[in-house]
This record gives structure tokens, C-alpha cells and sequence, in this order.
């Protein structure tokens, strides 16, 4: 019997709450957040994240929390498990991603080293 796959992104309540106050401040031009990796920094991967008017033929289409997240196909098996949180610290606040997949990251935490998940 197969194993069902794990969502490729799961959000904690901080970072859907925060999604959605920006999507209802949208007014609709957009359906969601599209969420990749690419090539790129000291440590070989960056994620990439960016609001979707549309979803492209080949997205991954995920809704958690009342969040819709598309992800590129490329970018599937360095995502599942992926919790991504929002973070307000002192002088800051951002996305973060906890991937069990990453393997290192670079000191200033803007690259990551991730292996595709084994399923």
C-alpha cells in the first residue's frame, strides 16, 4: 500500500494570520504566495517567495489555514515537511522556514543547503 506524500508546506498560525491580513489588503488582485528554492548564496539555495495573481499549469496548489500556497514542481521535494512560521523579534520580523531537509546553512542565514526529501 503507498504511503501518502506529507504536504510540501504546513504554516503555524503567526504566519497564516499574517498572510491573510496581506491577501484581504490585496483586494483580490492576489490568489496566494508562491513559494520556491533556487540556485544561489553562500550555501547553494535560497528560498524565493512571491504573491501569485494566477497559478501556473504545473503549481502545486496547497491550502492550509485558509492560505493558498502554490509551489514551482521544481522545488517539491526540497519543501515536504517544510513548516514556515512569521517572526517578530526586536529589530526585526520575517518568514522562516524550518525544513527538515537542510543540511546547512550559510552564517548570515540567507542560504541553505537542502537535499530532496526521501520519500
Amino acid at each position: 500500500m503507498a504511503r501518502e506524500r506529507p504536504k510540501a508546506i504546513r504554516l503555524t498560525d503567526r504566519a497564516a494570520e499574517h498572510l491573510q491580513a496581506i491577501m484581504a489588503r490585496s483586494e483580490g488582485k492576489y490568489i496566494g504566495l508562491r513559494v520556491g528554492v533556487k540556485n544561489g548564496g553562500c550555501a547553494g539555495m535560497e528560498y524565493t517567495m512571491e504573491y501569485a495573481e494566477a497559478a501556473n499549469p504545473l503549481d502545486e496548489v496547497i491550502e492550509d489555514k485558509g492560505v493558498k500556497i502554490l509551489i514551482d514542481p521544481k522545488a517539491i521535494l526540497f519543501l515536504i515537511g517544510t513548516e514556515m512560521d512569521y517572526e517578530t523579534e526586536k529589530f526585526s520580523a520575517g518568514f522562516k522556514f524550518n525544513n527538515p531537509n537542510v543540511t546547512d546553512a550559510c552564517g548570515c542565514g540567507e542560504s541553505v543547503t537542502i537535499e530532496p526529501a526521501h520519500l
